[in-house]
């Protein structure tokens, strides 16, 4: 504000001395066309002189060192998304793989527990559904191996961009990096208790079958000889 207050005064007493200079000429001759851009130039330079005296703002920090931590920074927040993504596709795959893992269980328990009751045709379709079934969790399995390995990766991307930062002077955005590593590895681990805890259930489901296939062929067996002891016994 001062400098423009100067450069307003100093704009005036040019004006003023100007018209002084050209008042004395002017019993003698008309201003002339040289005198106007004489003016005109005084008083732009008065202006423009006034007008540098205001303080622009300063250039922004463009050293090596402010460029590197700038670009650390942006490599972090790729990382970190990258991170974030696979994480999320390796959750979503790991509980799909849980729930396709429980359906199986509760349909061969459902076979299991109506061995002898149903009839051919009933059994060959309840087997295509079990079979059908199978590929799914098969497929399911796949998916997830397939996303932890991008994700594994997406982990080590992370760390050495969380390790660069560090070096490179960008401490908070080193930090913000190895808290989203933290916390994808937390989520993750949670994920993968229910695939475990669903892998566990379908082990135990496999022995109960062939304890329970194993009763059901001997007992048949026992049906099958009981008729023929008895017409011997004839």
């Amino acid at each position: 504000m001062a400098a423009l207050y100067r450069g307003a005064k100093c704009l005036s007493f040019v004006r003023s001395s100007a018209r002084v200079l050209l008042s004395r000429n002017a019993a003698v001759r008309k201003p002339s066309k040289w005198s106007d851009i004489v003016l005109r130039g005084v008083t732009s330079f008065a202006v423009g002189g006034g007008l540098c005296a205001v303080p622009f703002k300063q250039v922004e920090d463009l050293s090596h060192d402010s460029l590197i931590r700038r670009a650390a920074s942006l490599v972090t927040d790729s990382s970190s998304t990258f991170l974030s993504q696979t994480t999320l596709a390796l959750i979503d795959a790991l509980i799909e793989y849980s729930k396709a893992v429980h359906t199986l269980v509760a349909l061969q328990k459902q076979y299991l527990a109506s061995l002898g009751k149903l009839t051919p045709a009933q059994e060959d379709t309840i087997w295509q559904v079990i079979i059908s079934q199978r590929a799914k969790v098969q497929d399911q399995q796949d998916e997830c191996k397939r996303f932890e390995l991008t994700w594994v990766s997406a982990v080590r991307l992370c760390e050495t961009a969380a390790e660069a930062a560090y070096i490179s002077g960008a401490e908070h955005a080193s930090v913000t990096a190895r808290t989203n590593i933290h916390l994808a590895q937390s989520q993750v681990e949670e994920a993968q208790k229910l695939s475990l805890d669903a892998d566990k259930k379908l082990a135990e489901a496999k022995v109960m079958e062939v304890e329970r296939m194993a009763q059901h062929a001997a007992s048949s067996d026992d049906e099958e000889e009981v008729p023929e002891a008895y017409l011997r016994e004839d």
